[in-house]
């Protein structure tokens, strides 16, 4: 479970993650489970015309399975060995 190591490393770090549904949340990762459902606290709504009725969600659930993109942040990754890992998984399976 690569990515789920990877998720949970940067608990604590802003995320935006992109929901299937086109509603999309930044918030501060603060866990996630085996299933990559998301918990996310500080919560806003990425996109507050569209989506008004999200305004006043502070802490929200996010099921793995509606998750679209998870959007990292920039300096905590390094895309090498994040491919490099992938590759080697991948290799072993």
């Amino acid at each position: 479970m690569l990515f789920l190591s990877y998720f949970r490393d940067i608990v604590g770090r802003e995320v935006i993650v992109e929901m299937k549904e086109d509603l999309a949340f930044r918030g501060t990762l603060h866990a996630v489970d085996q299933y990559l459902n998301f918990k996310l606290v500080n919560t806003t709504v990425h996109d507050p015309l569209n989506h008004p009725e999200m305004l006043c969600v502070w802490t929200c659930f996010i099921r793995g399975s509606a998750v679209r993109y998870v959007h990292l942040p920039p300096d905590g990754v390094d895309v090498e060995l994040l491919q490099d890992a992938t590759r080697r998984e991948a290799r072993a399976s």
